[in-house]
């Protein structure tokens, strides 16, 4: 498995085989994509950045994927997602402060 998958399915902890949505229709996504693909001079150690990885299914990799005119769009979408995760992360980290202390009480 190459780093960028590895790197956005850890992130989002999916696993493998699970449904994994494309981030731009929601249909089911079968690729991770560089956003600012490798070959749009983004080939430093921030290209498998996760905030430069989306998943997308293969119809929208082929309408969005390395055209400069939609890099802002997939940015944006991306961004959501991101936003989304990171405040479920910090509501699931609230929920078990929360038991632990109900635990002690």
């Amino acid at each position: 498995m190459k780093n960028h998958v590895k790197t956005y399915l850890n992130h989002f902890q999916y696993c493998g085989d699970e449904f994994i949505p494309c981030e731009v229709c929601g249909g089911k996504a079968v690729d991770i994509h560089h956003i600012d693909c490798r070959g749009m001079g983004n080939t430093g150690s921030d290209k498998d950045n996760i905030e430069n990885l989306m998943a997308v299914c293969r119809e929208c990799h082929i309408k969005f994927g390395d055209k400069k005119q939609h890099i802002d769009f997939l940015k944006k979408l991306h961004h959501v997602k991101l936003h989304k995760q990171n405040n479920k992360r910090g509501i699931a980290k609230e929920q078990a402060i929360q038991r632990q202390h109900d635990a002690c009480g």
